[in-house]
């Protein structure tokens, strides 16, 4: 890697970093191209990104961002992770770590929060933007059905009344 690639790789991950919502650090410990295939698989999925940079470019690309205290969790074999969703990278990567004890948490970063492997386990249990949004729909749609319900109520009431008043004089 010459030094206008590693320039250029700073700078797309100095962009990565200012846009997403949460950052996650990983710890390689021999997963297999097969293995790293499948969990860049999941992540897309989910929604997120998972990229393996060497460690001094991704310091370098941390400078001046909101994610500058995930240095310290930069040493050794890392990969990152994120997600503009503030869950879906967190969820992702503690799902295939579940199943999979060649990728370890180290930590990550919520905005400017920093968060160790325990935080991130706790965010990935936190249901994603998109469970939250359908939940509010369905709670913004459930008053409107049972009003609908209720308006629709007494004209079917007035109709069966009807309906059994005809019926009595018909008979």
């Amino acid at each position: 890697m010459d030094r206008s690639q590693k320039a250029e790789s700073v700078a797309q991950l100095n962009a990565v970093f200012n846009e997403v919502g949460v950052v996650v650090v990983t710890r390689n410990l021999g997963l297999s191209v097969a293995q790293s295939t499948d969990l860049r698989a999941k992540m897309r999925e989910a929604g997120a990104s998972y990229k393996v940079a060497k460690n001094r470019l991704a310091k370098l690309a941390l400078k001046d961002t909101q994610y500058e205290g995930l240095e310290e969790f930069l040493t050794g074999p890392t990969a990152l992770a994120w997600s503009i969703d503030p869950v879906a990278a967190a969820k992702a990567t503690v799902d295939f770590a579940k199943t999979n004890d060649k990728l370890e948490i180290v930590g990550g970063a919520m905005g400017g929060t920093v968060l160790d492997a325990n935080g991130i386990k706790a965010l990935a249990s936190m249901p994603s933007l998109d469970e939250l949004r359908g939940k509010i729909v369905g709670l913004i749609n459930a008053p409107a059905t049972k009003v609908a319900q209720l308006v629709n109520a007494p004209a079917a009431k007035l109709a069966r009344v009807f309906g059994a008043y005809g019926a009595k004089e018909a008979a």
